[in-house]
């Protein structure tokens, strides 16, 4: 049987240079979310989001406990956590606000995965804070896929979010990147690790399988429909808390609260009115910096704009081998086909990244009503150009959009109390109460969920005045209180 060779519409090897541009971004204009922003296949398909104008109009409550800013998998996850750990306990009123709709932020307009890293980057993260944090960054994304899927199965609503368990294919586009996976491995394993469910593929292998002329990884990981899961967890939380959704209701501002009568730390102006709190969780990823200005910047977090598509393939799911999701070309694409009722159905992809067709990686845009012409054709040709003959040249996605990620300079998140220090060591103090889970660079949905249940537990032991312990799995330099010791990316 003949094969076609796969090509690349996409330039490789550019993960330095990515790093090079970010470190240089500017200051960005502090912003909130615009308010036209593209439709998603995730938000914008029928019905997908029945709290999309909750608790956008009437009257807004005056107090809260806690106000959690951003209704993605983060702030939602927040939630989700102090229910069960509140439950049963003292009441809380919980509100969460949104500058949009619900979830119409990144979460509602990613790729879909839900795949924890299984050792790329080890060596990298080995260098720069040891072994023991290296191997906690790992630990960290399967305890966020275990927690995930733990709530999945027990609400007994897998069908309902779209659960997938696929598996997961890199493949490797430059011996360089195969080399720096190897050598990923290699160390995983010699750390004890078991890496038995890991498969490697020779470009053999994979042209035979699968059509793609590269070698590759084979490894377990799922991908689902972000918002339905997010919508689950909301009402799971909404059903053991006191805790209302408000969309459409942007922070403009938070003060320390100055009425002697209020026993309340925080005031948050809205357009609908003030409330006052104890309590702040900022969970709004790339727009943190609105309210957090000492996270403006590179030293901070970094708007940065991704671009996904939905495409037909030209074949059926049994002449594109199963379901797995996919990444290629370190990381900058990803990609995984849609559930279908049939194998013989011809499938829908859903296709993310494009951004080395920006000369800036989209690094410092904050504005996701628009896309690139640059990154939209080189995403139109990446399909056909890997899988020759699956996928047809020249067809129009059914569905275009962007979103706004926030990137750090470590492509870490920060985590914890906003008081502390920023990447350019500056300590930032009086920002007692609030707290921050942001910067996911693009790789939240492996890592919020866990970042979001280090909030809660911190915010449950300073309500009851006991000591936080950090979790096993927490590597410490996520911690806002750890960035001063940090070493440069």
């Amino acid at each position: 049987m003949a094969f076609v060779q796969s090509t690349l519409s996409v330039p490789t090897s550019q993960l330095q240079i990515s790093q090079n541009v970010f470190n240089s971004t500017r200051n960005v204009v502090k912003c909130l979310p615009v308010q036209n922003p593209t439709k998603s296949f995730w938000i914008d398909s029928p019905d997908a989001n029945p709290l999309a104008k909750e608790g956008s109009t009437g009257l807004l409550p005056t107090a809260a406990d806690i106000c959690i800013i951003g209704s993605g998998i983060t702030g939602v996850s927040v939630a989700y956590h102090l229910a069960t750990r509140f439950m049963g306990k003292e009441p809380l009123k919980i509100i969460l606000l949104e500058a949009r709709d619900f979830c119409s932020g990144a979460t509602g307009r990613n790729g879909g995965h839900l795949t924890p890293n299984v050792f790329f980057d080890f060596c990298n993260y080995k260098a720069r804070y040891g072994q023991q944090e290296a191997l906690k960054a790992l630990e960290l994304e399967n305890h966020t896929a275990m927690g995930i899927l733990e709530f999945i199965s027990s609400q007994n609503i897998a069908g309902a979010v779209d659960l997938v368990a696929g598996g997961h294919l890199t493949a490797f586009v430059t011996n360089d990147e195969f080399l720096r996976a190897k050598e990923d491995y290699d160390a995983v394993k010699a750390a004890g690790i078991d890496l038995s469910n890991v498969e490697w593929l020779s470009k053999e292998d994979m042209l035979s399988i699968y059509g793609v002329s590269f070698p590759g990884a084979r490894y377990g990981g799922h991908n689902l429909w972000p918002l339905k899961l997010v919508t689950h967890l909301y009402n799971f939380a909404k059903s053991n808390l006191s805790l209302s959704l408000h969309t459409s209701t942007p922070v403009n501002t938070v003060e320390r609260n100055s009425e002697t009568t209020n026993s309340h730390r925080w005031k948050l102006h809205t357009p609908r009115g003030p409330i006052s709190c104890s309590y702040v969780v900022h969970a709004t990823n790339a727009y943190a910096s609105h309210l957090i200005p000492h996270l403006r910047g590179s030293v901070g977090i970094v708007p940065t704009r991704g671009q996904v598509v939905a495409v037909r393939a030209s074949t059926s799911l049994d002449k594109l081998s199963g379901r797995p999701s996919w990444d290629a070309n370190d990381g900058f694409e990803y990609w995984f086909p849609r559930p279908v009722a049939s194998s013989l159905e011809h499938p829908l992809y859903i296709l993310g990244g494009g951004r080395e067709a920006e000369s800036h990686f989209a690094h410092g845009e904050i504005d996701d009503s628009k896309s690139n012409k640059e990154v939209a054709q080189v995403l139109r040709e990446f399909l056909p150009g890997l899988f020759p003959g699956k996928f047809e040249r020249g067809t129009e996605p059914e569905m275009e959009w962007t979103g706004i990620m926030g990137f750090t300079q470590s492509r870490d998140p920060f985590v914890g109390p906003v008081g502390g220090y920023d990447a350019s060591n500056t300590k930032h103090s009086n920002f007692d109460g609030q707290f921050v889970a942001a910067g996911y660079s693009g790789h939240g949905m492996p890592r919020a969920f866990a970042c979001a249940e280090v909030i809660a537990s911190m915010i449950f032991a300073e309500f009851h005045g006991t000591i936080w312990n950090a979790p096993k799995w927490l590597p410490h330099h996520f911690l806002t209180s750890s960035l001063a010791d940090q070493p440069d990316a």
